[in-house]
Protein backbone atom coordinates (compact mmCIF):
# COMPACT_ATOMS: atom_id res chain seq x y z
CA UNK A 1 0.00 0.00 0.00
CA UNK A 2 1.41 3.27 -0.70
CA UNK A 3 0.67 6.82 0.29
CA UNK A 4 0.78 10.13 -1.97
CA UNK A 5 0.41 13.80 -0.59
CA UNK A 6 2.07 16.81 -2.70
CA UNK A 7 4.19 19.27 -0.74
CA UNK A 8 5.16 22.59 -1.86
CA UNK A 9 8.93 23.74 -2.79
CA UNK A 10 9.71 27.80 -2.63
CA UNK A 11 11.59 28.37 -6.04
CA UNK A 12 13.04 31.19 -7.00
CA UNK A 13 12.61 30.51 -10.87
CA UNK A 14 9.23 31.90 -11.84
CA UNK A 15 9.54 29.99 -15.22
CA UNK A 16 8.70 26.92 -13.35
CA UNK A 17 7.26 28.44 -10.67
CA UNK A 18 3.51 30.27 -9.45
CA UNK A 19 1.94 31.81 -6.38
CA UNK A 20 0.49 29.84 -4.47
CA UNK A 21 -1.79 29.89 -1.18
CA UNK A 22 1.36 30.91 0.66
CA UNK A 23 1.49 33.61 -1.86
CA UNK A 24 5.45 32.65 -2.35
CA UNK A 25 6.72 31.56 -5.32
CA UNK A 26 6.64 27.56 -5.78
CA UNK A 27 6.03 24.15 -7.38
CA UNK A 28 4.07 21.56 -6.22
CA UNK A 29 5.74 17.87 -5.81
CA UNK A 30 3.85 14.58 -5.65
CA UNK A 31 5.77 12.43 -3.46
CA UNK A 32 4.57 8.88 -3.38
CA UNK A 33 5.97 7.01 -0.19
CA UNK A 34 5.54 3.49 1.16
CA UNK A 35 3.14 3.03 4.03
CA UNK A 36 5.20 0.14 5.42
CA UNK A 37 9.45 0.92 5.24
CA UNK A 38 8.38 4.69 5.03
CA UNK A 39 10.76 4.55 1.94
CA UNK A 40 10.05 6.98 -1.24
CA UNK A 41 8.60 5.32 -4.11
CA UNK A 42 8.23 8.28 -6.49
CA UNK A 43 8.10 11.90 -6.75
CA UNK A 44 6.63 13.42 -9.32
CA UNK A 45 7.75 16.64 -11.98
CA UNK A 46 7.56 19.51 -10.27
CA UNK A 47 4.02 21.43 -11.37
CA UNK A 48 3.33 25.59 -10.44
CA UNK A 49 2.56 25.65 -7.00
CA UNK A 50 -1.00 27.05 -7.66
CA UNK A 51 -2.23 23.82 -8.97
CA UNK A 52 -4.29 21.69 -7.26
CA UNK A 53 -3.32 18.35 -6.01
CA UNK A 54 -5.60 16.22 -7.99
CA UNK A 55 -4.60 17.66 -11.05
CA UNK A 56 -1.20 17.50 -10.02
CA UNK A 57 -1.45 13.65 -8.86
CA UNK A 58 -2.08 12.34 -13.21
CA UNK A 59 0.04 15.53 -14.81
CA UNK A 60 3.31 15.05 -12.83
CA UNK A 61 3.45 11.37 -13.87
CA UNK A 62 3.51 10.31 -9.89
CA UNK A 63 -0.31 8.05 -11.24
CA UNK A 64 1.48 6.19 -13.99
CA UNK A 65 4.86 5.47 -11.93
CA UNK A 66 2.64 3.81 -9.73
CA UNK A 67 0.12 1.79 -11.74
CA UNK A 68 -2.40 -0.03 -10.29
CA UNK A 69 -1.06 -0.49 -6.62
CA UNK A 70 -3.76 0.95 -3.61
CA UNK A 71 -2.94 4.36 -3.00
CA UNK A 72 -3.84 6.26 0.19
CA UNK A 73 -4.17 10.15 -0.16
CA UNK A 74 -5.80 13.34 1.98
CA UNK A 75 -9.28 14.94 1.12
CA UNK A 76 -7.87 16.74 -1.89
CA UNK A 77 -7.83 13.76 -4.14
CA UNK A 78 -11.80 13.18 -4.44
CA UNK A 79 -12.44 11.80 -8.23
CA UNK A 80 -8.96 10.22 -8.66
CA UNK A 81 -10.03 6.62 -7.72
CA UNK A 82 -7.60 6.57 -4.52
CA UNK A 83 -8.68 5.80 -1.08
CA UNK A 84 -9.57 9.05 0.56
CA UNK A 85 -11.39 9.83 3.52
CA UNK A 86 -15.25 9.42 4.00
CA UNK A 87 -16.62 12.84 4.12
CA UNK A 88 -20.52 13.61 4.96
CA UNK A 89 -23.67 13.58 2.64
CA UNK A 90 -24.94 16.90 2.53
CA UNK A 91 -27.80 17.09 5.31
CA UNK A 92 -25.93 14.78 7.42
CA UNK A 93 -25.42 15.81 10.87
CA UNK A 94 -22.18 13.05 11.58
CA UNK A 95 -21.03 10.01 9.88
CA UNK A 96 -21.68 6.64 11.25
CA UNK A 97 -19.33 4.90 13.42
CA UNK A 98 -17.71 2.75 11.12
CA UNK A 99 -16.52 5.67 8.54
CA UNK A 100 -15.05 7.57 12.03
CA UNK A 101 -12.95 4.65 12.61
CA UNK A 102 -12.08 4.21 9.13
CA UNK A 103 -11.28 7.98 8.89
CA UNK A 104 -9.25 7.55 12.35
CA UNK A 105 -7.25 5.07 11.21
CA UNK A 106 -6.90 6.39 7.31
CA UNK A 107 -5.58 9.59 9.86
CA UNK A 108 -2.88 7.97 11.36
CA UNK A 109 -1.65 5.84 7.96
CA UNK A 110 -1.62 9.19 6.18
CA UNK A 111 0.37 10.84 8.51
CA UNK A 112 3.77 8.71 7.70
CA UNK A 113 3.77 10.88 4.63
CA UNK A 114 3.57 13.92 6.50
CA UNK A 115 6.64 13.07 8.60
CA UNK A 116 8.73 12.24 5.50
CA UNK A 117 8.19 16.13 4.03
CA UNK A 118 9.00 16.78 7.14
CA UNK A 119 12.57 15.31 7.19
CA UNK A 120 13.03 16.11 3.67
CA UNK A 121 12.54 19.60 4.17
CA UNK A 122 15.01 19.58 6.97
CA UNK A 123 17.35 20.22 4.08
CA UNK A 124 18.49 23.54 3.69
CA UNK A 125 17.72 23.11 -0.05
CA UNK A 126 14.28 22.57 -0.41
CA UNK A 127 13.36 25.41 2.08
CA UNK A 128 14.52 27.99 -0.06
CA UNK A 129 15.54 26.67 -3.40
CA UNK A 130 17.89 28.45 -5.90
CA UNK A 131 18.10 26.11 -8.52
CA UNK A 132 16.57 26.86 -12.25
CA UNK A 133 15.14 24.37 -14.46
CA UNK A 134 15.38 21.18 -14.28
CA UNK A 135 17.24 21.39 -10.78
CA UNK A 136 13.89 21.66 -8.59
CA UNK A 137 12.90 18.31 -9.93
CA UNK A 138 17.05 16.79 -9.79
CA UNK A 139 17.00 18.73 -5.63
CA UNK A 140 13.84 16.93 -4.63
CA UNK A 141 14.83 13.16 -5.89
CA UNK A 142 18.69 13.63 -4.50
CA UNK A 143 16.80 14.19 -0.81
CA UNK A 144 14.55 11.70 -1.26
CA UNK A 145 17.36 9.16 -2.17
CA UNK A 146 19.43 10.77 0.85
CA UNK A 147 15.83 9.93 2.66
CA UNK A 148 15.66 6.69 1.93
CA UNK A 149 19.59 5.87 2.83
CA UNK A 150 18.67 7.28 5.94
CA UNK A 151 15.88 5.31 6.58
CA UNK A 152 17.65 1.86 4.95
CA UNK A 153 20.53 2.97 7.06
Amino acid sequence: MLIVDGTLVPTRDHTVAEQSKNYRYSTNHQVVIDADTRLVVSVGRPLPGNRNDCKAWEESGAKAAVGKTTVIADGGYRGTGLVIPHRRERGQSELPAWKEEHNTSHRKVRARVEHTFARMKSWKILRDCRLKGDGVHHAMLGIARLHNLTLAG
